[in-house]
Parts: structure tokens; C-alpha cells; sequence
């Protein structure tokens, strides 16, 4: 490896993040819409509702399909040791008990080890595990536990703050209820000062909002 190569390795490793094939098959899937709303008495052959069924089909879609993205990091030269922290990053996800949204904001942070991540990237890694069938409580974990994998930092911290449509719209309608969930990680969990610093600046105050 040239000098001139060596330096590009050590300032940039991509790494192509591609999910895995969702399977969607749209043409069943709007036949299969139409079929669900007829059965719940909502008409499908008006001017307004004759292309409901294939809007469904393809929001869902849409809704269950993660993007491909690089996955780009760079060597940590100045030797960086302080917090990293993005917050509040969208979240959209689907229920997978209801099949209902929830939507919200995820505080992502981590402490470096020998490379530093893209910041983008941390909006693309929520996205990749957002974009499913899931619960809040799993989601928080998944991103937590793949940046730990995937950049082997010195710590990892993820909240995830969210409302649930299967809670707001159904059943016990609690308009306005949001869920909190965290995972820590390495010296974010194991570290008291370094703990209270992540969750100090995610947590949302007293009265709303953050720090």
C-alpha cells in the first residue's frame, strides 16, 4: 500500500450498509388492501377512494423499506475522547402489534474509540432498524448494540422518546403519551459521571424539552 493509499484507509472506511430484501410484492399488496377495506364496510369504487387500496399498499411500503447508505468512518487523529452526541433524530416505525405508527425523535451519542462516524450516518443506522414491524424497547437496542459492533467506540448511549398511534388512536386513547426508552453501553453505562452527562442531555426536562 502507497503512502498516498495508506492515508485514504486511515481517513475513510465505507462500508455499504445494504438491508436485507423485504419481499414486497405490491401488486398483492393492493389487492389484499382492497380486500381488508371492503371487509371493514369502506367503499373503494368512488372517484376519491378507486385508488386507496395501491396508496395504502405503497405508503406501507414505504414505511417498511430501510435505504441502502455507506456507512463512512474516519481514523480518529486528534484522538477525540469527549461525548458525540446527535439529538433528536426522526423516528417513524410501525407497531408490529397494530401495525400502527409511532413516530418520535432518537438522541444518539458515543464515545470514540480509534474512528469517528459520519453524523449522518447515526440518522441512517436509526432509520435501518426504524423502517420494520417493531417495538420501541427492541429498536433502542438494535441501534445501540450495531454501533457498537460496527465502530467498536469506548461507549454508546440511545434514547428513543415516542408517540404511539396503537395508544393515542385505539383503545385507552392517551392522546399525547410519549415512551422513553434507553440503552446504555461500555463506559456510558458503567461510568457514573459519564452516565449522568449522556442522560442529562437527553432526557427531557421537567416541563418539556431538553437540555
Amino acid at each position: 500500500m502507497n503512502g498516498d493509499s495508506a492515508l485514504a484507509e486511515a481517513v475513510v472506511r465505507p462500508l455499504r450498509v445494504v438491508p436485507p430484501d423485504s419481499g414486497i410484492d405490491l401488486g398483492r399488496a393492493e389487492r389484499a388492501a382492497r380486500d381488508f377495506l371492503v371487509a371493514l364496510g369502506v367503499p373503494v369504487d368512488g372517484d376519491a377512494t378507486a385508488g386507496t387500496p395501491g396508496r395504502m399498499a405503497r405508503a406501507y411500503a414505504e414505511m417498511l423499506a430501510p435505504r441502502s447508505f455507506d456507512l463512512t468512518t474516519f481514523a480518529n487523529d486528534e484522538g477525540y475522547d469527549e461525548l458525540v452526541l446527535a439529538r433528536s433524530i426522526p423516528v417513524q416505525s410501525v407497531c408490529e402489534h397494530h401495525m400502527l405508527p409511532f413516530v418520535g425523535v432518537a438522541h444518539v451519542g458515543y464515545l470514540p474509540g480509534e474512528r469517528i462516524l459520519g453524523l449522518s450516518k447515526l440518522a441512517r443506522v436509526v432509520e435501518l432498524f426504524a423502517r420494520r414491524p417493531q417495538v420501541q424497547e427492541r429498536l433502542t437496542k438494535q441501534v445501540a448494540d450495531w454501533l457498537d459492533s460496527q465502530l467498536a467506540p469506548r461507549g454508546v448511549g440511545v434514547v428513543v422518546e415516542a408517540e404511539h398511534m396503537c395508544m393515542s388512536l385505539r383503545g385507552v386513547r392517551a392522546d399525547g403519551t410519549s415512551t422513553i426508552t434507553s440503552t446504555l453501553l461500555g463506559t456510558l453505562r458503567e461510568d457514573p459521571r459519564s452516565r449522568a452527562e449522556f442522560l442529562a442531555l437527553t432526557m427531557p426536562r421537567p416541563g418539556g424539552g431538553h437540555v
